[in-house]
């Protein structure tokens, strides 16, 4: 005890300066400690980091890489002039034309048939518009209609002939057939048709044609126009074969 606490104090000085100074050297560590784990932290959060000498993939800090410098010319370089060759009028290769083979044959063209006309209808007509009153006498201006013949190329008459009226006449349809001889005051191959009690007025709706019992035509279709004139109030038609 008396040697650790001497009354004069020299020895506990000493022992006091000692303690100081493992006391800094504590704190040295502790802080350089406190700085290391700091900085292993820091690289474990960013390990791209630029204090990372160890960056990740195994390559170490960047060293610069050395440029190159291109060689410069000097300023007062200048570049020799270049032969130029003066272009020559070389003329252009002329076209020659292939032979071309001319077609021939043994044979003379073939003739273009001529169209063939259209067959004529066994029968034509003519029409004339007189007053009702050659067949008629007693019905005067009473009467409209349309009646004829039929005769062959001699003229002589035929019996037994349809003759049809076809068409519209005051709106309504019309479609009366007949059989030439039943009206002999025409002549012995007369027909008639009766298409009012009055003289009517009609142009183009009404026609009448020659057919065969299968209802073949056997002339053109021969559009009657009708008067309201008393004295044009009957329009004869005469069916003739042709020659």
């Amino acid at each position: 005890m008396s040697d650790d606490f001497d009354f004069d104090g020299t020895q506990s000085q000493s022992r006091s300066s000692s303690i100081k100074l493992w006391d800094i050297l504590s704190v040295l560590v502790l802080i350089f400690t406190a700085c290391l784990v700091g900085y292993f932290v820091m690289i474990f959060l960013n390990p791209g980091s630029s204090f990372n000498v160890l960056p990740p993939g195994g390559y170490g800090p960047k060293i610069p890489t050395m440029t190159t410098t291109p060689i410069q010319l000097e300023p007062t370089w200048t570049a020799s002039p270049t032969l130029q060759l003066t272009p020559s009028n070389t003329p252009r290769p002329t076209f020659t034309p292939f032979f071309t083979n001319t077609p021939f044959s043994l044979v003379p063209p073939t003739k273009t048939p001529k169209p063939t006309s259209t067959p004529k209808a066994p029968f034509s007509a003519t029409t004339q518009q007189v007053e009702s009153t050659v067949i008629h006498p007693d019905l005067a201006c009473n009467w409209a209609g349309i009646g004829g013949t039929v005769v062959d190329s001699n003229g002589s008459h035929i019996v037994g002939m349809v003759v049809v009226l076809r068409g519209t006449l005051d709106g309504k349809t019309v479609e009366q057939p007949t059989v030439t001889g039943i009206n002999k005051e025409y002549g012995q191959s007369g027909f008639e048709f009766v298409i009012g009690s009055a003289p009517v007025e009609t142009k183009g709706t009404l026609y009448i044609q020659l057919v065969d019992l299968q209802n073949i035509p056997l002339s053109d279709k021969v559009y009657v126009n009708t008067s309201s004139d008393c004295t044009k109030n009957l329009v004869l038609v005469r069916f003739k074969k042709n020659g």
